[in-house]
């Protein structure tokens, strides 16, 4: 539509236009600093709210929601004036023309930092391939040793002993570490080395705590560590809700050590279950075994018996001597068949024979070494040789009659 030589949009097409310049990558997944304002809690569990900043005397405003799958997992209850750190992007709802930012994580900005510097370690240790799918092993079926590298003190090393002791009792080998701590991270990189390759499977963890607590499981010389073991190790940091880089450095996460115990070993109830079900379909083929050679058995005995192997003989022999006599018949009858067919053929070859009349009283003659076949090939003094049936005798005519009947 145009007026007065200007293009004059839709408010639909200048929504669409917003929502397009918006789309860049630079507003993807990035983290904002500001300070919560018109905080708001929905009741279905969504955080309507906007964070703000002042600079150079003016005061910065941008719309934000939480929904509510991403409200779940905070950690404490923001309010007014929160100093926080917000990672998420900008969208636009075109129906009504406004942007706002989409949060999916929310922390406060005293512990941002920590959580900036994991991110940066997540996307370096990723770029190395050490989280790669590739490079995951398999845990084995029936380990004999299973390695723990964990505080000799902490609930974690227990919780690893009772489930294992119920399931599948194998020698536990503890590699002793402090599990938090500024230097935590060397002595449990330095357990995890010592541990390499003297067991079957490795846990490595510890019980629940803050994201302060976890944090040396972030660190990429235990994620090195971790990466570089010969042995499968299992990750069991904190509580289910709790993800470290270590989980995904680890050939096999669990979300508790409890759970990891459990996926070490298998379980001694369900290996007894499966052996009575391996028991009992061995003794059923032995016995469907056994009764189908009984049968056969008893089946050949049956053939063999005296008795009925001369009733089974006799019956052979009659089933013989009838087939025999049907040959016979078939036989007798084709030779029949062909004695008819020869006496035709020799009729037919004397009806052909021109001296068989001779045999009846007839007799042939020949003038000049030819049969006279008419009376107009004589003449008076003719010499004809007359053929019979036992030899023959000279002539000649001596009257020749033309027509006349005999």
């Amino acid at each position: 539509m145009e007026r007065s030589g200007a293009t004059v949009m839709h408010v639909s097409d200048l929504s669409r236009l917003i929502r397009d310049l918006l789309d860049d990558d630079r507003l993807r997944d990035i983290w904002v600093k500001g300070e919560v304002t018109n905080y708001k809690h929905h009741p279905k569990g969504h955080r309507y709210f906007s964070i703000s900043e002042t600079c150079d005397g003016r005061v910065y405003i941008v719309p934000c929601v939480m929904w509510r799958t991403s409200a779940y997992n905070l950690a404490f209850a923001p309010h007014d004036g929160m100093e926080v750190l917000v990672r998420g992007s900008v969208e636009v709802y075109e129906p009504h023309g406004r942007y706002q930012f989409i949060v999916r994580e929310m922390i406060q900005a005293g512990a941002g930092e920590k959580h900036l510097l994991v991110e940066r370690w997540k996307r370096d240790l990723e770029s190395e391939g050490l989280f790669s799918a590739d490079r995951k092993q398999p845990l084995p079926p029936f380990p004999a040793r299973v390695g723990v590298v964990t505080s000799k003190s902490g609930a974690a090393f227990q919780d690893v002993i009772n489930v294992i002791s119920h399931r599948y009792p194998v020698e536990l080998v503890l590699s002793h570490t402090a599990v938090q701590g500024d230097l935590a991270h060397l002595e449990i990189a330095e357990a995890i080395r010592k541990i390499d390759g003297c067991v079957d499977v490795i846990i490595v963890g510890r019980g629940g705590g803050s994201f302060e607590d976890l944090f040396a499981f972030n660190h990429p010389d235990v994620i090195r560590a971790v990466a570089a073991c010969t042995t499968p190790v299992i990750s069991a940091v904190g509580h289910e809700v709790d993800v470290t880089l270590c989980d995904h450095a680890a050939d096999v996460r669990a979300p508790t050590p409890s759970a990891a115990a459990a996926l070490a070993v298998p379980d001694r109830r369900e290996l007894m279950d499966e052996l009575r079900q391996v028991t009992r379909r061995l003794e059923n083929a032995h016995v469907n075994r056994v009764t189908r050679a009984r049968n056969e058995l008893e089946e050949l005995e049956a053939q063999v018996h005296p008795v009925r192997f001369r009733r089974r003989l006799d019956v052979m022999m009659q089933d013989l001597v009838s087939h025999l006599d049907r040959l016979e018949r078939a036989a007798r009858t084709r030779v029949q068949l062909k004695r008819l067919r020869l006496a035709e053929a020799k009729a037919h070859l004397d009806g052909m024979d021109p001296f068989s009349p001779l045999k009846r009283g007839y007799c042939l003659a020949e003038k000049g070494g030819h049969v006279v076949a008419s009376v107009r090939d004589l003449r008076e003094g003719d010499r004809l040789a007359l053929r019979m049936a036992d030899g023959r005798c000279i002539t000649s005519v001596e009257e020749v009659e033309y027509g006349k009947k005999l």
